[in-house]
């Protein structure tokens, strides 16, 4: 089923607060012409930030890597800024960035010293409760670009799995690769096989997930084995646990794998995804 979403009350957007209905760019931005810019969204537990740094980095490197130039200094006290603007200051939320290469006469190659575009908003996120979801999960095809570490607002063919899953009255796509697992349409995999947890290793074809690092962060503190490891769609009756991982995602335990009409796996038992999402709830909440 699709969630019914709300527009935010107020967004900032190139140095104005303004209701997103006045919120307007030139038809010319790069954003809209191809998808030229990089998104980032930041969880903030009951008003304080978590892994702040970690999604500041991220935004860093991916708008490095398609070299679109921005002053970081302002970001901080304006997520802050954008919360409390919200009402969000003592919620369960997450606060929206999205930078654009700007608008340009329309050419396939970058202009010379563009002027970004930046978006900013905050919204209310349900972030209790998540050990409680077991999700139905679709598995296809992995058709996206090459370059999936990059977090680029070209979403396309991510967009397009995700709707499949969610037409088909699944919570999410599991994409596979040459045979192997991949990442979701919008989160991290994780399985468990024998007590060792694996992860499709970073590189060019998954997201480098915050959640994911914090997850093999705890597997080396709770001693639990794992390994930076792509998993095999062949191999799947060798699986006991399957979970996924992201900002809003969190932890959350998969039920069931469909794929071609035909149910692949069931959750057999819960033990080391449990241990996690007791740690995580920890972490995530340990200063409030």
């Amino acid at each position: 089923m699709k969630n019914k979403k709300n527009y935010p009350s107020e967004v900032y957007l190139n140095g104005n607060w303004m209701p997103p209905q006045e919120a307007t760019v030139s038809v010319f931005d790069r954003a809209f012409m191809f998808g030229d810019g990089i998104y980032e969204v930041t969880p903030f537990y009951r008003g304080k930030p978590f892994r702040l740094q970690d999604h500041l980095d991220r935004l860093k490197y991916c708008l490095g890597e398609i070299k679109i130039p921005f002053d970081f200094s302002i970001l901080e006290t304006l997520m802050f800024e954008v919360l409390s603007r919200a009402g969000l200051s003592d919620s369960d939320a997450a606060v929206y960035i999205q930078v654009s290469r700007g608008a340009a006469p329309r050419t396939h190659y970058f202009p010379d010293d563009p002027k970004p575009t930046f978006l900013m908003y905050a919204f209310p996120a349900q972030l209790e409760k998540f050990q409680e979801k077991r999700w139905k999960v679709l598995v296809s095809e992995d058709f996206r670009w090459q370059r999936c570490d990059i977090k680029s607002t070209a979403l396309l063919a991510n967009t397009m799995s995700n709707e499949e899953a969610i037409a088909g009255g699944f919570d999410e796509n599991l994409l596979v690769r040459d045979g192997y697992f991949t990442e979701g349409s919008h989160s991290t995999a994780f399985f468990v096989s024998d007590g060792t947890v694996y992860t499709h290793p970073e590189g060019p074809h998954i997201l480098s997930g915050i959640t994911r690092k914090l997850v093999l962060e705890m597997c080396r503190d709770l001693g639990v084995a794992y390994k930076e490891e792509a998993f095999l769609l062949n191999n799947i009756s060798e699986v006991q646990e399957i979970f996924l991982t992201g900002t809003t995602t969190q932890i959350t335990v998969v039920e069931s794998l469909h794929t071609e009409g035909k149910e692949i796996y069931t959750s057999q038992n819960g033990e080391i995804t449990a241990r996690l999402q007791e740690e995580f709830a920890r972490l995530t909440r340990a200063s409030q």
